[in-house]
């Protein structure tokens, strides 16, 4: 059983910042891809940005250059940093990794965090 924990979502002044943390914890030989995911009311989710294993990142466009996804390998953790984070940034924002353990593949999600951008 792997659990994915979020924090540090809140409310935030356009322009502003947050930093976003994701906790995997539980049965795990070793993580691959990471990333957050986020979902708006009334939308689909969708990819913000992942991280490979070995620090490989990639950016939906309405991320890139705002947001920087950063990883620790010996904690298991990912973090999301939001810089100039616009209205349109409002959504719950989910976890997710692809974990491997005991042969076999997993790719669990996190409970999600609320980020509200005000205007």
């Amino acid at each position: 059983q792997v659990q994915l924990v979020e924090s540090g979502g809140g409310l935030v002044q356009a322009g502003g910042s947050l930093r976003l943390s994701c906790a995997a914890s539980g049965s795990i030989n070793r993580i691959n891809d990471m990333g957050w995911f986020r979902q708006a009311p009334g939308k689909q989710r969708e990819l913000v940005a992942i991280i490979s294993s070995v620090g490989t990142t990639n950016y939906a466009d309405s991320a890139r250059g705002r947001f920087t996804i950063s990883r620790d390998n010996g904690r298991n953790t990912i973090s999301l940093q939001m810089n100039s984070l616009k209205p349109e940034d409002t959504a719950t924002y989910y976890c997710n990794a692809l974990i491997i353990w005991a042969g076999t593949v997993s790719d669990p999600w996190g409970q999600g965090t609320q980020v509200t951008v005000s205007s």
